[in-house]
């Protein structure tokens, strides 16, 4: 198949790149590099540096999102672009990115006949304080961000152009991803960026007490849950949490990331923000629909990215 991959330069994004490059597909990324990186792409990959939440005309030149969708015509999207900051608050910024940008991307692949769009949604921040753990597909949407608000607004649109359009989709909603290629000097990835100043013999910031709980699951999880969603029939107009349904909190990531690296200092602690306190994800749908499963757990997936990090950050 032709797979076009937004945000292709982007942690999450450019595993996705590789594994369908990897099983034979032509993949062809775009990316603005708002948050991605060039470092992170095969040289041999074929990039746009586009920005998807540019709106395109008729007749729009060679650099638009229209012509490349009529030029290299994908038969699969997999939509992973997005202002990936929880804690933003510029929600016009956030819209941009992550409601225009996507509905755009949407957009061209249902007039350009694309046989399926595979969306990367959220699971952490989007079902808000949950009232009942793990928290599976039907539990109610009470987002407490602009970030969750925009990624699963965007699902709306998926179903209204599935109705208007025929459009074919998948959604993918991850919990907190981590693993190598991970902005370690970003404003999101609590683990990436405690492993870099770990490494740099700085302190970690930890908001509150570090009782704050999240789903960590490692990106090559997500990466396959993403294939799935993509080739297998039964994921289509699916929706499908992808965690490991189990709770840690931050003060473990910063034990097991200090043990890891050999850290001996303390962390420090500022006023917790207005956030989710506690979060896992219910994943049966998607184990028995796909049967997907986690296969590496949080110490395996935490050695994995300190490894990458003391190499000097590699592909």
């Amino acid at each position: 198949m032709k797979v076009l991959v937004t945000g292709g330069a982007g942690f999450i994004g450019s595993h996705i790149a590789d594994r369908f490059a990897a099983e034979g597909h032509i993949v062809h990324v775009v990316d603005n590099l708002y948050s991605g990186h060039r470092r992170n792409l095969d040289p041999a990959r074929d990039f746009s540096e586009l920005d998807v939440s540019e709106g395109d005309s008729p007749g729009s030149g060679p650099g638009s999102l229209r012509n490349l969708f009529e030029v290299f015509a994908p038969e699969l999207v997999v939509h992973a672009a997005a202002q990936v900051r929880v804690r933003c608050d510029d929600h016009l910024l956030d819209a941009r990115y992550n409601v225009l940008g996507s509905l755009n991307v949407i957009h061209h692949a249902a007039v350009h006949g694309v046989r399926r769009l595979v969306y990367i949604s959220t699971g952490g921040a989007g079902y808000g304080e949950p009232q009942y753990l793990p928290c599976d597909e039907d539990h109610p949407i009470r987002p407490m961000s602009a970030y969750g608000i925009s990624k699963l607004t965007v699902e709306h649109y998926l179903r209204l152009y599935n109705l208007e359009r025929g459009l074919d989709y998948a959604v993918i909603r991850p919990g907190n991803v981590f693993g190598p290629r991970q902005d370690e000097r970003g404003e999101a990835g609590v683990c990436a960026i405690f492993t870099g100043l770990m490494r740099a013999g700085e302190r970690p910031v930890i908001y509150g007490d570090g009782a704050n709980t999240r789903d960590y699951v490692y990106v090559g999880d997500v990466v396959e849950a993403v294939w799935l969603a993509a080739t297998r029939p039964e994921a289509s107009r699916r929706v499908y949490n992808v965690g490991t349904g189990v709770e840690t909190s931050t003060l473990e990531i910063f034990e097991n990331l200090a043990s890891l690296t050999g850290y001996r200092g303390k962390p420090d602690h500022a006023p917790e923000p207005n956030e989710v306190k506690r979060i896992c994800l219910d994943c049966t749908r998607i184990k028995n629909e796909l049967g997907w499963k986690p296969k590496l757990d949080l110490r395996a997936g935490l050695t994995r990215l300190v490894n990458w990090s003391a190499s000097g950050n590699p592909r």
